[in-house]
């Protein structure tokens, strides 16, 4: 990755960074985010220990938990754990490598994250987010391209439940148009069948046989005026706009129609361990916590039905 070369005068951090982008084909953001990660704590270390600069051999747990101990007075707890993350990937590579013979990461224990509830539009307001590009372009203020993809962006977005990672990842190879799913790469790397929903289907078909007829499986589904792939930075860009015009949260972005697609399932009966593989998580812990939030909608139902609420 061209952009961490000025920033990196370590021939195992350079190695890191191409294993990254090659390898595990991680995105520039999150190669980014990982070369912080390494230098802050690399800059740590050279300020508080004897440490020899790119020496990683020679870090210890001890020194490990005194920076992440500081750093957590500093920073939000989800934050040393995102350091913790891009380090520990580090390491794990420079095992492999052979530079270091275990994780000196292994058996830090970091705070305890706090686990909040996700952010998520009700169904009356997803539908006022989805409806504005269309909105726009009758109006004459949006050209007819921009429309149509905005347009297919959000409704993959809610109707397959996709992070926006995958949704720029998505290769027309990859889709099933008699069955109506995609198989996208989420995290770690695992694969998984995408359900995208009659609305997302009948977009995608509109969209490319207008403006990607010549597209051969390996292109991206999602393009800009160039015919390039489609960028993340884009995607979340474009919904901020949809979100002021409809007049709704600021504080929404592509991910939190991921959690809206999650809460409405469960509020229309969806089985929790369905929805554990819809969303590809591993753990159903992880997909516990939309029970919360259906909970509390249940709560309100009650309370404004029932002779008693």
């Amino acid at each position: 990755m061209a952009e961490n070369n000025s920033e990196v005068n370590d021939v195992w951090q350079t190695n890191f960074f191409n294993y990254l982008a090659v390898e595990r084909q991680l995105s520039q953001n999150t190669q980014l985010a990982y070369g912080r990660a390494i230098k802050k704590c690399e800059k740590w270390l050279k300020k508080h220990q004897a440490w020899k600069a790119n020496d990683w051999a020679s870090v210890t747990q001890r020194e490990l938990r005194d920076f992440f101990i500081e750093e957590g007075r500093l920073v939000s707890r989800r934050s040393v754990h995102q350091l913790a993350s891009a380090l520990r990937a580090f390491f794990k590579f420079l095992i492999r490598e052979g530079v270091l013979a275990e994780d000196p990461l292994r058996g830090i224990r970091l705070p305890r994250l706090e686990k909040g509830l996700p952010v998520f539009l009700n169904q009356e307001q997803t539908e006022l987010l989805l409806r504005q590009p269309m909105r726009l372009l009758e109006l004459g203020q949006l050209e007819a391209f921009k429309a149509f993809r905005d347009e297919l962006a959000l409704e993959l977005l809610y109707g397959g439940g996709m992070r926006v990672s995958e949704l720029v990842g998505l290769r027309y190879g990859a889709i099933d148009w008699s069955k109506g799913i995609a198989k996208v790469r989420g995290k770690g790397e695992k694969e998984r069948l995408c359900p995208l929903g009659k609305k997302a289907m009948a977009c995608l078909k509109h969209f490319s046989k207008e403006y990607a007829a010549q597209s051969q499986s390996s292109d991206a589904v999602l393009i800009n005026h160039q015919k390039k792939p489609w960028n993340a930075r884009g995607v979340q860009l474009m919904m901020k706009r949809y979100l002021a015009l409809a007049g709704l949260p600021m504080n929404a972005s592509p991910h939190t129609l991921r959690h809206s697609y999650a809460t409405h399932l469960l509020e229309e009966g969806a089985d929790l361990r369905v929805l554990q593989d819809l969303l590809g998580h591993t753990s159903l812990s992880s997909t516990q916590i939309y029970t919360h939030t259906t909970a509390t909608h249940l709560l309100k139902v009650h309370q404004a039905a029932h002779p008693r609420g």
